[in-house]
């Protein structure tokens, strides 16, 4: 606050009085500093900075000082400039975000997770749709480095090469040097989900396989397939389907149903990639008269949030999505404290959850060509 000076004598000898200033009304009326800020608290800027930034040495502060910064610094306004914290730390306290899409039910959930962790931590994040456009997955990288994102998690994103920041990758499987790869355990996952129709009596089952963009459509394959010849169940190929459609809809798997049924080998089962292939592809049962689970089985992938909400309820192999984008947000920010390595590979544990759309095979009711 500056210090007011004794008004000079009037010519006739007498002193005008000037009002006393509103330190209030004269804060609001200036940008709020550091500085300005110590004078009108009599602190130091030192103190009201280890105190607004929650610094190592603000336990020394007493609390009640504290409390009348926080107060202060609400009452006027002020938040501390993220630009000069930037350029003291050379941090940019910022990671870029690659995803497929924003809205799907499966990125979501892992981007509240990642979102949660960077939030508590201070970061904030830029997300990039790329739509599964190879340009774009090699483009957007380089455009958030730009912008000086410390790190990248990328989700589901078939990424081609090492990048000079950490990157942490959810649901990927390729080898890359200073990427760690978060991934379900789709052994276990495949060993649940066939294993779990096989106690129920099924041995004619039915596939729909990923498409060949996202990265966990050949581990997942590889391990249903890998299961399904230890437990003795022969894989047709007219009841395998290849999902080729950029879809994040149940519009991907509608067409599966009319597509298996036409075909003249009989299945009880479906194991579904996606959950939101699998809703999709149960409406398609329904609409060719075949009820689910009476007439045929349905697996899923995923556990979205919808999943336990569908008429019937999907029985489905749970990722813990929003776990996975904890894990990875925890991970990418330990890695740029230098605080931990790069893992290389985590593998997350699935569950299988089960629900209404799956019971025992009934033997009058095979399914066979329309």
């Amino acid at each position: 606050m500056p210090k007011r000076k004794a008004p000079p004598p009037a010519s006739d000898g007498t002193v005008r009085v000037t009002p006393p200033v509103d330190k209030d009304a004269f804060l609001h009326s200036k940008p709020i500093s550091l500085r300005v800020l110590g004078d009108y608290l009599d602190l130091s800027p030192a103190t009201i900075s280890l105190v607004l930034n929650n610094a190592p040495g603000v336990r020394s502060i007493p609390q009640e000082t504290r409390d009348r910064v926080l107060a202060a610094a609400k009452k006027f306004d002020y938040r501390p400039s993220f630009y000069a914290r930037s350029l003291r730390r050379k941090q940019s306290f910022s990671v870029g975000v690659l995803v497929p899409e924003l809205s799907d039910g499966y990125s979501v959930l892992i981007m509240d997770g990642i979102e949660e962790v960077l939030m508590e931590e201070g970061y904030f994040y830029l997300a990039a749709s790329h739509r599964r456009k190879a340009d774009l997955i090699e483009e957007y990288p380089r455009l958030l480095m730009d912008r000086s994102v410390e790190g990248f998690i990328a989700i589901d994103t078939a990424l081609q090469h090492s990048l000079p920041i950490p990157v942490v990758a959810v649901a990927s499987h390729r080898k890359i040097d200073g990427v760690t790869n978060i991934a379900l355990d789709h052994r276990r996952a495949a060993e649940l989900a066939m294993r779990h129709l096989y106690q129920l009596g099924h041995r004619q089952i039915a596939f729909m396989r990923g498409q060949t963009f996202s990265s966990d459509s050949d581990d997942r394959w590889k391990n249903l397939m890998t299961v399904s010849r230890e437990l003795g169940i022969q894989v047709h190929p007219e009841l395998v389907v290849q999902l080729e459609l950029n879809l994040s809809s149940p519009e991907l798997g509608y067409p599966v149903a009319q597509h298996l049924i036409q075909q003249k080998r009989p299945f009880t089962a479906l194991v579904s990639f996606n959950d939101i292939a699998a809703i999709g592809a149960m409406r398609g049962f329904r609409d060719h008269n075949l009820r689910v689970p009476e007439d045929i089985s349905v697996v899923g992938f995923d556990d979205i949030q919808g999943a336990a909400y569908h008429n019937p309820s999907l029985t489905t192999i749970r990722q813990p999505l929003r776990y996975m984008g904890t894990t990875a947000a925890k991970i990418l920010l330990a890695r740029l404290r230098a605080e931990k390595e790069d893992p290389g590979h985590v593998a997350i544990a699935p569950e299988l959850i089960i629900r209404e759309s799956t019971l025992p095979p009934n033997p009058k009711r095979m399914i066979r060509h329309a």
